[in-house]
């Protein structure tokens, strides 16, 4: 069974840094795309970043490019999101996943989810 267990966020102000961790387990880790989605109140879930084992690459939505770093370690089965200079629109609810990564199309990250985390929460105050 596969399983996510995503950690980090909580409440910053703008500007702050803040680190995400995603935990997986009952997959093959080091060959499986992993990433991250985020769902803003109101508004439609978008793909935040993901890593490609197919590509060996790492992709960014438009908007978290220079702004936000994924990276992966498999030793630890865990991959982690760094997340700078916070904006109030990155406030969301942050989630991990396995799926598809494919690339960006558009300033778009084309990252399909399979398997899913729980959320947590990401909340950048004014």
């Amino acid at each position: 069974e596969v399983q996510l267990q995503a950690s980090g966020g909580g409440l910053v102000q703008i500007g702050d840094s803040m680190q995400l961790s995603c935990a997986g387990s009952g997959f093959t880790f080091e060959e499986s795309d992993i990433g991250w989605f985020r769902q803003a109140p109101g508004k439609e879930r978008e793909a935040v970043s993901c890593i490609s084992r197919r590509y060996t690459n790492t992709y960014y939505a438009d908007s978290m490019k220079g702004r936000f770093t994924l990276s992966s370690d498999n030793a630890k089965y865990t991959v982690n999101l760094e997340m700078s200079s916070l904006r109030p629109e990155d406030t969301a609810v942050y989630y991990c996943a396995t799926g598809n990564c494919w690339g960006t199309y558009k300033g778009r990250l084309l990252f399909d989810g399979r398997d899913w985390g729980q959320g947590t929460q990401v909340t950048v105050s004014s």
